[in-house]
């Protein structure tokens, strides 16, 4: 399970083809990215893999769409092995969603010389798996493959307020029609600026760490459409996590 990109995904998807590999698009099933892994995309799906994207046909991916396509990656696996990342890596993105999906992470650790550990090093201190081989993940994962399909009660389950838009409305599509409700979607929110939403989030942020719950109840928003405000951010570089589930502004950005 991976997002086809170049690198160790694609390693991976190779690796596994003999055993079944599913990959995960950020744009449509005819816009692959990158386009060199087209030929491997039909190698998944003739040994009997699969390819799966929320997106339509003849989406063109953006750049705000891979963190958004991760979440189902961390959501159809067991567990999530983030094997390197520097601090701000978009692989960080991955493991929060796996946790919020009450899933197992693993990090690879690396050395603290080295700025494309820092990440996974993070990841360590705070709770997530040492990961140095790969009996590290089969030991845990094992107990939970044998026990089946369950939902996790640390998970959380998405939640749909009235006036609330789903997410095919988020992907602002062209020719289709938006549904008739007041509120704008988490990530066109942002991308539009003025949104009054997304301004009074960032007005509640500062250089200090506040809880993401202190953000829902002091901004009155759903807390899906705070946490799409909050990694768009974070995407942009401009939001810096905390321990204790607390986010601030990046000072300057």
């Amino acid at each position: 399970m991976s997002g086809l990109a170049r690198g160790i995904d694609t390693r991976a998807h190779r690796a596994t083809l003999g055993t079944g590999t599913v990959a995960v698009l950020a744009g449509g099933h005819d816009r692959v990215y990158p386009s060199e892994n087209e030929p491997l995309l039909h190698k998944i799906v003739e040994e009997g893999g699969a390819i799966v994207s929320e997106m339509p046909f003849a989406w063109e991916p953006r750049g705000r769409d891979f963190p958004r396509r991760n979440r189902i990656v961390s959501g159809l696996s067991y567990g999530v092995v983030v094997v390197e990342a520097a601090r701000r890596s978009g692989s960080l993105i991955t493991a929060r969603f796996a946790l919020e999906q009450g899933r197992e992470v693993f990090a690879v650790p690396g050395s603290p010389l080295d700025p494309r550990a820092e990440g996974t090093n993070d990841l360590i201190r705070e709770g997530a798996t040492l990961c140095a081989g790969v009996e590290h993940v089969t030991s845990v994962l094992e107990p939970l493959i044998a026990a089946g399909p369950r939902l996790d009660s640390r998970a959380e389950e998405p939640s749909h307020p009235a006036g609330a838009e789903e997410l095919w409305d988020e992907l602002d599509l062209p020719d289709i029609g938006r549904a008739p409700v007041g509120q704008v979607a988490p990530d066109e929110a942002f991308a539009q600026g003025g949104n009054d939403a997304a301004t009074d989030l960032i007005g509640l942020l500062g250089p200090s760490p506040i809880a993401i719950d202190d953000l829902v109840r002091q901004s009155g928003l759903p807390i899906r459409m705070v946490q799409m405000i909050l990694l768009e951010l974070e995407v942009a570089g401009r939001l810096e996590r905390h321990g204790g589930n607390a986010v601030s502004l990046i000072a300057g950005r």
